[in-house]
């Protein structure tokens, strides 16, 4: 093969027929009403709502144990600030072990916070009231820094933030 040769063809067409339009004759039957396909569609939403997630223990997020001190920790306001201290960002983290010993680590807003001394005290109290909670330990730290970017979005809201 040589370089003048061509590597393609053309081929040269005068005319194309166009392709058949779609009508609705075409269309077949439906197998089921649309009344039926409702009421599948409802089956099927209620089902996937009420489904709970497999192989979650309690202490994990999704637990029982899990969210029932996160609902606890919801219902702990700061006494300045018109929000929960777990959207206000001041829960680092809730662990819960074997046997159902719950960590949680939090912050306050300040060193100076004039809650310092009686705000871990209640969450304590809080959080062993939980069902299932055998005990519980709550660790105050500093490190890292409360600021306002840790709060929920929820909170910030309500703070007129957003």
């Amino acid at each position: 093969m040589s370089e003048n040769d061509p590597k393609f063809a053309v081929e040269e067409v005068a005319e194309v027929n166009a392709p058949r339009r779609a009508r609705v004759d075409d269309i077949p039957e439906p197998v089921e009403t649309p009344a039926e396909k409702l009421e599948r569609k409802r089956d099927y939403l209620e089902g996937f709502l009420a489904a709970k997630p497999e192989g979650v223990s309690a202490g994990e997020p999704g637990g029982d144990i899990y969210e029932g001190v996160v609902a606890a920790l919801k219902e702990i306001f700061d006494p300045e600030i018109p929000v929960n201290i777990y959207d206000l960002g001041l829960i680092y983290g809730v662990e819960v072990a074997d046997e159902a010993h719950v960590v949680v680590t939090m912050t306050l807003t300040t060193p100076h916070c004039p809650v310092a001394e009686s705000m871990p005290a209640e969450v304590e109290l809080r959080v062993s009231a939980v069902p299932g909670v055998r005990d519980a330990e709550v660790n105050l730290v500093w490190d890292p820094p409360w600021d306002p970017q840790k709060m929920s979005d929820d909170a910030k809201l309500e703070l007129g933030m957003l």
